[in-house]
């Protein structure tokens, strides 16, 4: 099992905390484009490369899901208990990642419960410590979602990052624009990654 600390994350590198000069704690600050691409460049196997997405977005592991496409249908790379749940089909009309697939465009929804989506992948017990003490609780309620796409624009996979939680509320802060584009560059450093391809 990889844990966080697996990950050699430079705290300056990705999100933190900066303090001004009057002491009072600043705004998450906002890792560079450049400290991205390296820190998840440098993620050899896909439970690394969604541990330290996991961490840049500030989610648990579990709350990150990797997808390649083979022969039509999306497989499960990360995590680890979905590769056996099953595939999903690029034709299927009620799935997020099936839908980022074919129009290879990125989606943000904060509303997550209000779209059609298949929920099935949802259901399956992912079996880890926090999971466990949040039984109950792990119904997606925002979700971004961007294809894989190759220098050719053919469609690699998909990465979706979640917030789980009962409600909106106790998920956790929106995601924005900007963890959008950050995701976006993420799938672009996925594109040239051996264990996508």
């Amino acid at each position: 099992m990889v844990t966080l600390k697996q990950v050699v994350i430079d705290p300056n590198d990705m999100r933190g905390n900066q303090h001004s000069g009057g002491g009072a704690a600043a705004a998450p600050a906002r890792a560079s484009n450049a400290s991205v691409e390296h820190v998840l460049g440098q993620a050899a196997s896909p439970q690394l490369f969604c541990a330290a997405l996991a961490k840049l977005f500030g989610v648990r592991p579990t709350e990150v899901a990797l997808m390649r496409l083979e022969k039509g249908l999306l497989s499960f790379i990360y995590p680890e208990q979905l590769k056996t749940a099953g595939s999903i089909p690029v034709s299927s009309s009620s799935a997020v990642a099936a839908h980022t697939a074919s129009t290879k465009k990125t989606e943000l929804h904060n509303a997550f419960v209000k779209v059609k989506h298949a929920s099935i992948f949802e259901s399956v017990k992912l079996n880890s410590s926090e999971d466990v003490e949040r039984a109950g609780e792990n119904a997606i309620q925002k979700l971004m979602s961007a294809p894989i796409l190759d220098a050719n624009r053919k469609v690699l996979g998909v990465v979706q990052v979640c917030r789980k939680g009962f409600d909106v509320a106790t998920a956790g802060p929106d995601f924005t624009q900007e963890d959008l584009q950050q995701l976006e560059l993420a799938a672009k450093v996925l594109s040239n990654l051996p264990f996508v391809k």
